[in-house]
């Protein structure tokens, strides 16, 4: 008995600690025929979507033929057992009219007495437990079915556990999916293509990176893809805007300052630069800092160090430097608000981020992309965009670009009554919006070639890039369309 008592708690801490759940579940089966000496035993799942039990698993004789079986709610001694979730002893089952002989019949399986225990929680049954006959032939008694409890209690826990495992799990998915989504790059046309195909290229290298393009078209993303596929990924990108702090403010955080290097400054702390040793340091709207500024920059990326604000120690980093920014360095080195020798040092690899109304298909991808992700988010069970939303979407020109597009969507979600985004879910400016690009000056052919291309381009954004699908719409054939786009430069 000694022996017994060892077996079930070792089942107890395997259970608490919830390893493969399938495997402990038979081997919880297994210690149940072997404790109780029984000639077989099985643990039934109730099936929800069949509204049936059946076999997890069945060992005994007959217990390949039998886990092939199912049992609907009611039927014999277990599926009494599962509809009333009350455990059973049955010595006898010629004398019990609750007793089902179908399973045993149909394997050819003598069965004398039956115990069965219910796998309950919170009053809702999740299987049954059960164990027939003895070894020796002996009746079951009460103690057979108070041992059967206490693995039934074993085996409720284990699905108890694994059940917030899974749960657990799946929260972490989500997570995951929900956090690298929106950090995840979407996009087919070419043009973006290739700058991540830039950022790849690149990511092995120490140079520094300039990122530029409109504000909103997501340099921050292409920033963090040049360090998630760089050697330096293992340790955290570090991420500054450099507009957003007043000139002091920004230097102490870069560089961090000594005890007493200003009032209130008492202690010691390490700044950015630090942090960002052996990492990457994101330098985000750059061409906002001042001349001063300007000059402690240079002197971080030509000899890796610099001082704390109050320090007369130099520090020595490792520093991959990204920088982005939204204005024309170039002109702003032209009208001397920007060092040369700085732009240079930051202009090594130069990836170049188209606006979004460039991007001709993306607009739609992106789009849906946003929809699926708020829909999620915030619990709105959203199928689609109807037509009218559609075209008026690809129609826009996103001034705002990708960032606009976003918070467009993620307030349709929020606002719209319906399953699909309709037209008036949207803003004014969107639906209202005209796209004139008529330049009087130009001549006729160029009108027509502008025209010719901003048409090609919306119907391709309408129909997510399909080339076979935009030549139907168009009624021309596709390899006359693609003529046209490669003619007129599309994409």
């Amino acid at each position: 008995m000694e022996e017994k008592s060892d077996l079930i708690r070792d089942l107890t801490q395997m259970v608490t600690s919830v390893a493969d759940t399938n495997n402990l579940l038979s081997l919880i089966v297994l210690a149940t025929m072997k404790v109780m000496n029984a000639k077989a035993a099985s643990l039934l799942r109730v099936d929800k979507k069949k509204d049936k039990l059946v076999f997890h698993t069945c060992i005994g004789e007959k217990g390949p033929e039998i886990k092939q079986l199912e049992i609907s709610k009611g039927e014999g001694i277990v599926g009494w057992v599962a509809e009333r979730g009350e455990a059973i002893l049955v010595p006898d089952v010629s004398q019990d009219p609750r007793w089902s002989s179908r399973v045993a019949d149909s394997v050819g399986l003598s069965t004398n007495s039956i115990a069965c225990a219910p796998l309950l929680v919170n009053g809702k049954v999740l299987g049954v437990l059960e164990v027939i006959d003895h070894t020796n032939n002996a009746l079951m008694d009460e103690d057979d079915l108070a041992r059967l409890k206490s693995f039934s209690d074993l085996a409720t826990g284990l699905l108890v556990k694994a059940g917030e495992y899974e749960e657990v799990a799946k929260e972490n998915r989500f997570l995951k999916e929900t956090m690298g989504s929106k950090h995840k790059i979407i996009g087919e046309s070419g043009i973006i293509k290739k700058a991540i195909e830039d950022c790849a290229k690149v990511a092995n290298s120490k140079a520094t990176v300039l990122i530029t393009g409109e504000s909103g078209i997501g340099k921050e993303l292409f920033a963090r893809l040049v360090h998630n596929l760089s050697p330096r990924s293992a340790k955290p990108q570090v991420v500054i805007n450099c507009g957003a702090l007043p000139e002091t403010l920004l230097e102490r955080e870069l560089f961090g300052h000594e005890k007493g290097a200003f009032t209130g400054a008492d202690s010691r702390r390490p700044g950015l630069f630090e942090a960002a040793d052996g990492s990457t340091m994101f330098l985000d709207e750059i061409g906002e800092t001042s001349p001063a500024m300007q000059v402690k920059l240079l002197r971080v990326l030509q000899e890796g160090t610099f001082f704390r604000l109050g320090g007369q120690t130099p520090i020595h980093v490792d520093v991959r430097v990204v920088a982005a920014t939204n204005k024309s360095l170039e002109k702003m080195v032209e009208e001397k608000l920007f060092r040369e020798d700085l732009f240079y040092r930051l202009n090594v690899i130069r990836i170049e981020l188209p606006p979004l109304r460039d991007r001709g298909e993306d607009i739609i991808v992106l789009a849906e992309s946003f929809l699926k992700s708020f829909s999620r988010e915030l619990n709105h069970k959203i199928k689609g965009f109807t037509p009218e939303a559609l075209t008026a979407i690809a129609n826009y020109s996103w001034p705002g670009n990708v960032r606009q597009l976003q918070n467009t969507i993620e307030r349709a979600v929020i606002m719209t009554e319906a399953d699909h985004i309709r037209l008036e879910d949207l803003p004014s400016e969107i639906t209202q919006f005209k796209n004139n690009t008529i330049q009087v000056g130009s001549t006729l052919k160029d009108a027509v070639d502008n025209f010719k291309k901003e048409f090609i381009v919306k119907s391709l954004t309408f129909n997510k890039g399909n080339k076979t699908r935009t030549a139907e719409m168009l009624d021309i054939q596709r390899t006359y369309l693609s003529r046209l786009i490669k003619e007129l430069g599309v994409g």
